[in-house]
């Protein structure tokens, strides 16, 4: 690996090696800091927590059955009940402490208009979680 010479008659091309002297030097200085500085960023405050106990409050949420039959009749909770009393009863639940889930079950028949007056008065009255149930068994 020769810089260079004395002759000046040889022709002068690039040199076409890659220097990784200076690369070490920056990376041993580096490592050098780190070591230094690494100590003094793990000190750590010492002070007597409190001690505290708690269970998990599991709270299994209501929820609403809604079925919607292809003719538009409408069963709450396994119960017939009349369309239009079926906006305030969601007013009445949508009132308590923790609203409701609503899960429609809605027949395969159903017209989307049934079921989309349905979601408007749920949503109108403040019940936001509905969810739609379905048999997965009779997927084609």
């Amino acid at each position: 690996m020769s810089f260079g010479s004395f002759n000046s008659q040889q022709q002068h091309t690039a040199m076409a090696e890659i220097n990784v002297v200076p690369l070490v030097d920056v990376m041993l200085v580096l490592l050098v800091i780190f070591i230094i500085t690494a100590p003094l960023l793990t000190n750590a405050v010492k002070i007597d927590l409190p001690k505290a106990s708690s269970s998990p409050n599991v709270m299994k949420a209501d929820y609403i059955e809604l079925a919607i039959r292809e003719d538009g009749s409408v069963f709450w909770n396994g119960e017939q009940m009349q369309a239009e009393s079926m906006e305030g009863r969601f007013v009445l639940e949508a009132k308590k402490q923790t609203p409701p889930e609503l899960h429609i079950h809605a027949d395969r028949l159903t017209h989307y208009e049934n079921v989309a007056q349905v979601m408007s008065a749920a949503a109108k009255a403040g019940l936001v979680k509905i969810g739609f149930v379905t048999d997965p068994s009779l997927a084609r």
